[in-house]
């Protein structure tokens, strides 16, 4: 069997990062829709599903680590007090390929050793084969899309076209379970990648943006638009507003999974805006300015 750290081409000492990019990078490359009537591309596809199901849970990935591909039995073996095998999972020692975990030990493979470790089947350890991991598809959407749901049309192994509902407020690494049927190869779950924006940082529900503000706006109150989602509202400044000070702007942020009705936060950071290409006469005015200023400091003088 494969190592699922060589499916995804990453050391087994690779973060979470590491592995959901080289997750994303390899299912666009492999996936159905890019290579149609490729079988070869679509057992790939599999694999790479398969690797990273279990890579990406952290549980899991440390069964894993110690078990190899019998991960499934690690508790089992836990219970059994079984031999732990994660010195032959590591690499570099005898009678272990670079591409999997097919090694003999004293003359027994490793299937002989299992057999021995009191009823572990192939199918499971109770008799019954385990439902298939569902396939998972990747879809890129916008931040607005996020916000307000959107659909995706997908084609599933098989030659079947699905319309897929992403509903609002899904976070990036979402997932959305498609039961698509027997007819059409099984489960699937959507994994939707937000596509980073120009203007917002997204938290949670809450989103983050900066408001340009000049600088007699900020210094004598005055209005400011801020963008958001779903259009522009007025922001109204207080006298003496201070550069980086951030307001919220209840209710006028994501939408929130399962609950679109009530919203995140937006949280605007003032960003002011000093003059340039001054005039003679305002420049004058702000010499005035710093003299006044100079005469409200307090006398160091006894």
């Amino acid at each position: 069997m494969a190592d699922y750290y060589d499916i995804l081409g990453v050391p087994r000492g690779a973060d979470e990062k590491e592995i959901r990019q080289a997750y994303r990078r390899l299912a666009r490359q492999h996936h159905p829709d890019v290579n149609p009537g490729d079988d070869a591309a679509a057992e790939r596809f599999k694999s790479i599903n398969a690797a990273y199901e279990v890579l990406s849970d952290a549980d899991k990935r440390a069964k894993y680590d110690r078990y190899g591909d019998q991960w499934q039995h690690a508790e089992h073996f836990e219970q059994q007090g079984g031999p732990d095998f994660s010195q032959f999972f590591r690499g570099g020692n005898a009678g272990h390929g670079s591409g999997g975990f097919s090694f003999n030990i004293g003359g027994a493979s490793l299937s002989d050793l299992l057999g021995g470790l009191g009823g572990i089947r192939d199918s499971g350890g109770m008799g019954e084969r385990p439902r298939p991991r569902p396939a998972e598809i990747p879809v890129d959407i916008s931040l607005e899309e996020a916000d307000a749901g959107t659909t995706r049309r997908v084609n599933l192994p098989g030659g079947r076209r699905l319309e897929v509902k992403i509903p609002p407020g899904i976070a990036d690494g979402g997932r959305v379970h498609i039961a698509a049927g027997n007819e059409s190869g099984g489960e699937f779950n959507l994994v939707v990648s937000v596509l980073p924006h120009q203007r917002f940082e997204r938290q949670g529900a809450d989103l983050h943006t900066s408001v340009d503000v000049p600088l007699l706006d900020a210094m004598l109150g005055g209005t400011a638009q801020v963008r958001t989602l779903r259009g522009q509202i007025e922001l109204t400044l207080p006298p003496e507003t201070q550069n980086g000070r951030r307001f919220r702007l209840a209710g006028q942020g994501m939408a929130r999974l399962n609950d679109s009705e009530r919203r995140g936060d937006l949280y605007a950071t003032v960003n002011v805006i000093l003059p340039s290409n001054l005039t003679e006469e305002q420049r004058d005015l702000f010499e005035r300015m710093r003299a006044l200023e100079t005469e409200k400091e307090p006398s160091t003088k006894e």
